[in-house]
Order: structure tokens, then C-alpha cells, then sequence
């Protein structure tokens, strides 16, 4: 497993961008497929974004598709979520996840998670 850690979370206003990065320790990153999910309390933990190990194959959400835009540098263990045009319903916890298997839009199949990194959109 790797262990992760979220930033880039913060309060802006509907239309407005924020930039995600999740740090991955160990020398394995580039063998891991990596993936954004967010949570609201009380609900299920939901895809937002998936990338394979080279970069090449991503995966949206039908809901974030054409705003959100997931990319990964190998040489920085990093994965980045770039958010425009953000909307007060994008608002959630999110999370950073790795998994072995072959990108999935199923939280349930990726290994380690980061803490989470609250995203809040005002109206």
C-alpha cells in the first residue's frame, strides 16, 4: 500500500477553481491507478475521476465531465484534480485513492485512501 495525503481544498464561489494534489509515498506510485472520490455526510462515497498508471486512459464522472480534469506526474507521486467551474453541489469531502486493479468507478477496489480534503462552494 501507499499512504496519501490531500491538498488543495478550500471555500470558493460558484464559477470558481481550485487545483487538488494528492502525494504518494513509496516508489511504487507508478504502478498504481489512481482515482478522486467525494463524500457528502449520510451518503455513499462517489467516483468523480480515474487515471491509469501512464496517464493515458481517464475516466469521469458523467456529473464533473468537461469541468473536471484528473492528471498524475510519476516523477512528483502525484495526482492532481483541476475543478472549474465549480457548482454548490460539487461541495464534499474528496478523496484520493490507489488501487492495483484496472481503474473502476467502485470504491470499494482501490487499496489506500488519503484523509480527505473538504471542498465547500457558495452560491
Amino acid at each position: 500500500q501507499v499512504q496519501l495525503v490531500e491538498s488543495g481544498g478550500g471555500l470558493v464561489q460558484a464559477g470558481g477553481s481550485l487545483r487538488l494534489a494528492c502525494v504518494a509515498s513509496g516508489r511504487t506510485f507508478s504502478s498504481y491507478c489512481m482515482a478522486w472520490f467525494r463524500q457528502a455526510p449520510g451518503k455513499e462515497r462517489e467516483f468523480v475521476a480515474g487515471v491509469n498508471w501512464s496517464g493515458g486512459n481517464t475516466l469521469y464522472a458523467d456529473s464533473v465531465k468537461g469541468r473536471f480534469t484528473i492528471s498524475r506526474d510519476n516523477a512528483k507521486n502525484t495526482v492532481y484534480l483541476q475543478m472549474n467551474s465549480l457548482k454548490p453541489e460539487d461541495t464534499d469531502v474528496y478523496y484520493c485513492a490507489a488501487g492495483t486493479r484496472a481503474m473502476t468507478t467502485l470504491w470499494t477496489l482501490y487499496d489506500s485512501w488519503g484523509q480527505g480534503t473538504q471542498v465547500t462552494v457558495s452560491s
